[in-house]
């Protein structure tokens, strides 16, 4: 009985054909004006099934979810694909993605750093050691980047410059695109080319001993050229007694000829082939902000610094440490920090070259 009601009731609303009994359409009148007067309608009334149903916001993030996920799997079985048919492929792939996360967060760490500055009104050589030392490294990297952009402007140089970056990675990519083994070999390609310099520094050392007015100064920097050359590694005061030569004349970093701030820009690792006054530019402001650094980890201690910190501070300073002990890196990095702590601004010339006075005789450097 009550599902025969509902059937005419359907076949009434809806314009059936279906003519029903009078006393059907009585009720449908009643129902009707029911409505009409603001009877509570079917879909106001509350229905537990609609609890049931999820929000369109709650929809959209599942999907979202599900797309996510989905694409996990196809990415992860593509990297298996990868890696069983094209191994040396799958690991140039695997470091390029890995560089480029790496470089991602490089980027908006130097970005909040930048911001604390701004914000606090904090000067670079204010900021803790691992700060300034992410800002110095951003910097390089960037500007190694930028290379890269300017020579992908012209239409299809995009090609030309993957190409480039598979044939010359050493001198165009950033070491976060360098695997494990080009890592060492690298850095070992670079403290070859910066110790070709060494004897031309070593040299003009010597040339300029009779320049010196002082002749305690010129015994004792004769004596230290000495040291060198027979291989000793001179000590802490052998090195400090001659803060006054690097002072003023004749290697004040004013006083710097042409050529031995060519070779010192070699040493460092900067590129020589500049005009004087951009070179000695150069070597005063990297060298302060070396000098910077040091004050800063000097404040840190060297003891807070994991093992690869350590040795990336040592190689900075002209030491090849990819094949020293971590101990020995540390010892070594005392001491360059007790040398460096104890000059002026205006003694930063010994520190330029303390480069190669410090490091050419350590112990465990390779030959």
């Amino acid at each position: 009985m009550a599902l025969s009601r509902v059937c005419w009731a359907r076949a009434a609303l809806w314009g059936s054909a279906v003519t029903p009994g009078p006393h059907v359409t009585r009720k449908l009148q009643l129902v009707r004006c029911g409505l009409a007067w603001g009877a509570p309608r079917l879909f106001d009334l509350p229905c537990r099934s609609s609890k049931l149903h999820l929000s369109p916001k709650a929809d959209v993030k599942s999907l979202i979810s599900y797309v996510v996920a989905k694409t996990k799997v196809i990415n992860g079985k593509y990297h298996r694909f990868l890696g069983r048919h094209f191994p040396r492929f799958y690991v140039l792939y695997t470091v390029f993605m890995k560089g480029l996360q790496m470089i991602w967060a490089d980027a908006k760490k130097a970005r909040r750093i930048k911001t604390n500055m701004w914000k606090h009104n904090i000067k670079f050589h204010q900021l803790p050691y691992r700060e300034m030392e992410h800002l110095r490294q951003f910097r390089r990297d960037v500007t190694k980047c930028l290379f890269l952009g300017i020579i992908s402007i012209p239409p299809f140089a995009n090609y030309l410059v993957f190409l480039l970056m598979y044939l010359f990675p050493r001198q165009l990519l950033i070491q976060h695109f360098w695997t494990p083994k080009q890592q060492i070999d690298f850095l070992d390609i670079y403290h070859a080319l910066r110790k070709q310099s060494h004897p031309e520094i070593l040299c003009y050392l010597e040339k300029v001993i009779p320049l010196v007015s002082d002749a305690g100064l010129r015994g004792h920097m004769t004596e230290l050229c000495t040291k060198i050359q027979h291989g000793t590694h001179p000590a802490i005061h052998d090195i400090l007694a001659l803060r006054e030569c690097f002072s003023n004349h004749p290697l004040g970093m004013k006083q710097l000829h042409a050529l031995q701030m060519k070779a010192l820009s070699r040493a460092m690792l900067l590129t020589p082939y500049l005009p004087s006054f951009l070179l000695r530019h150069r070597l005063r402001t990297h060298t302060t902000v070396i000098h910077q650094l040091d004050k800063a980890l000097a404040k840190l201690g060297i003891g807070q610094l994991s093992p690869q910190e350590v040795k990336s501070a040592c190689y900075l300073r002209g030491l090849n440490s990819t094949h020293i002990a971590e101990e020995r890196c540390r010892t070594w990095l005392g001491e360059w920090l007790q040398i460096s702590c104890s000059l002026k601004e205006a003694e930063l010339s010994l520190l330029l070259h303390n480069v190669v006075l410090l490091s050419v005789n350590y112990t465990g450097t390779r030959r």
